[in-house]
């Protein structure tokens, strides 16, 4: 059975870190590109952070530069999202998705939410002011 399992969310001050782990069972995370994607209230999901192993190439939204990094642990076929000096508009709930990337279109379109892959259940980040 394929699983994505997200964990790691809570409550945050602005200012503050989490770290997000998503844990797959199932497939292995290699053969995919690796998405985090996150659902603030009221709006529509959108791509944080895509990577891509077959050209190691990296997506980043424009809003978490500098602040969020994405890495895996093969041995563990986990994958994490580091999240830094958190705002509040970074609230939401945070997704993991194993992306199919065997079309090579790009990390940018993994990180459409449009690619065919698999999804955790998602975990909520909630970050005060």
């Amino acid at each position: 059975e394929v699983q994505l399992v997200e964990s790691g969310g809570g409550l945050v001050q602005a200012g503050g870190s989490l770290r997000l782990s998503c844990a797959a069972s199932g497939f292995t995370f290699d053969d995919y590109a690796i998405g985090w994607f996150r659902q603030a209230p009221g709006k529509e999901r959108e791509g944080v952070i895509c990577s891509s192993s077959y050209d190691g190439s990296t997506y980043y939204q424009n809003s978490v530069k500098g602040r969020f990094t994405i890495s895996s642990d093969s041995a563990k076929n986990t994958v994490y999202l580091q999240m830094n000096s958190l705002k509040p508009e970074d609230t939401g709930v945070y997704y993991c998705a194993a992306v199919d990337q065997s079309s090579s279109a790009g990390v940018l379109y993994y990180c459409s939410g449009s690619a065919p892959g698999y999804w955790g259940q998602g975990t909520q980040v909630t970050v005060s002011s």
